[in-house]
């Protein structure tokens, strides 16, 4: 009976204990840490609503940015950028550190300058802080919004030696969102790059537009879609892949392409399976100044045809009114310009693209199209003929 009384007055304090140990071990879980992005083309989404690719992604980020995590769902860790803004991003392209991301950070000095072939914005700044960015057009402008910082930047060095930064300057717009306006010299966006050194300064690569814009000057990286077990759509009378037609379609541009003196970078050619790090992390080697993605449509009405072409970014538009604009003079349905787009190839800033659609491969008409080869030539000589109203409308607002 003792034994039992004893028990009966030691059970609240352990129902207590185990109480706290519960909570303490729940605190822990939603404790915030730190994360720094890896190598692999990390990139911020703006919620978790998804779709057949994936979320809608708020800007790609250097590797080693530090990032705050307050929450976890599924694959993606929510961080927060700012008092008032937070982002999602994929678990795979992070990893732990020490290292806190503590704003608000002072920003330093600007400088602006060129060498021989671009022009460089750079921001000293105490740690590699998230950030995102946008392209404007009239005027045409690339926007930074740099989070957790506060301006402490006194003097901004602008020297004659950047040819297409026009001018630079910043607003505070939140107490610690920063936001940096780089004006440029022409009508027209031709790719940026954001990075870090290892000082911590973060640099605008601004690509100038070409002195030439004549079209043998140029070099076009052209992308055969999918690929090796990659299969793609498949056509609804007679069950070809997308795959092996982009391939065909990709090859026919090339030839076209360099028959009129054009540089010409294919991401394969031959079937193959690569992975979208992989085709950019080649394009970005081999900074092209345009790239032209070749894919074919799919829908479950079979009466669904037509053209489209695509683009992820307002400054990257013009090149994709042009081709599809061309490609209608074929006789195809107008199927549209699509904007925002959330396909991968469409996300770098680093070079105008355009990925094309050519027409509907669940529609018996368009797949009969697709598997004629003068059609094929036909399409490879429309969408140059769109690069060259592009160039020739670059021209006209120099």
């Amino acid at each position: 009976m003792k034994q039992f009384v004893l028990l009966l007055l030691l059970l609240p304090g352990v129902f207590a204990s185990a109480q706290r140990a519960k909570k303490a071990k729940a605190n822990a879980r939603s404790a915030p840490f730190y994360v720094k992005t890896t190598d692999s083309l990390p990139f911020l989404n703006y919620g978790l609503g998804t779709d057949r690719l994936g979320g809608a992604k708020m800007t790609f980020l250097d590797s080693n940015v530090i990032l705050k995590v307050v929450d976890s769902f599924g694959t993606q860790y929510k961080v927060q950028l700012s008092s008032n803004h937070n982002a999602w991003i994929e678990k795979r392209n992070v990893k732990r550190t020490i290292w806190a991301f503590n704003p608000p950070y002072l920003s330093g000095s600007w400088t602006v300058r060129g060498d021989s072939l671009y022009d460089y914005v750079s921001f000293s700044l105490p740690a590699k802080v998230p950030y995102r960015s946008r392209m404007d057009i009239n005027p045409t402008r690339i926007v930074i919004d740099l989070f957790g910082v506060v301006s402490n930047t006194n003097w901004i060095t602008q020297l004659a030696t950047a040819k297409e930064v026009k001018n630079v300057w910043y607003n505070q717009e939140e107490d610690d969102l920063m936001r940096v306006f780089i004006d440029l010299e022409h009508n027209y966006h031709w790719g940026y790059k954001i990075y870090y050194d290892e000082l911590n300064r973060l640099t605008v690569l601004v690509k100038r537009q070409p002195e030439s814009l004549l079209l043998r000057d140029m070099k076009i990286a052209v992308d055969a879609g999918h690929g090796g077990d990659q299969d793609g759509a498949t056509g609804v009378k007679t069950g070809i892949k997308e795959k092996d037609y982009t391939l065909l379609f990709a090859k026919e541009l090339q030839t076209a392409l360099e028959n009129r003196g054009v540089t010409v970078v294919m991401t394969r050619d031959r079937d193959t399976t690569l992975s979208m790090y992989e085709r950019i992390s080649y394009l970005y080697e081999e900074q092209p100044h345009f790239l032209i993605s070749i894919h074919f449509n799919s829908a479950s009405n079979e009466s669904v045809q037509g053209v489209s072409t695509y683009y992820r970014y307002v400054g990257f538009r013009p090149l994709s009114e042009a081709i599809l604009a061309r490609m209608l003079t074929l006789g195809l349905n107008n199927f549209g310009n699509i904007g925002g787009f959330n396909f991968s190839l469409n996300g770098p800033t680093a070079f105008p693209n355009c990925l094309v659609e050519v027409a509907f491969l669940s529609n018996p008409e368009d797949e009969q199209k697709i598997r004629d080869p003068q059609f094929r030539r036909d399409v490879a000589n429309k969408i140059i003929d769109g690069i060259e109203d592009f160039l020739r409308n670059a021209e006209a607002g120099r």
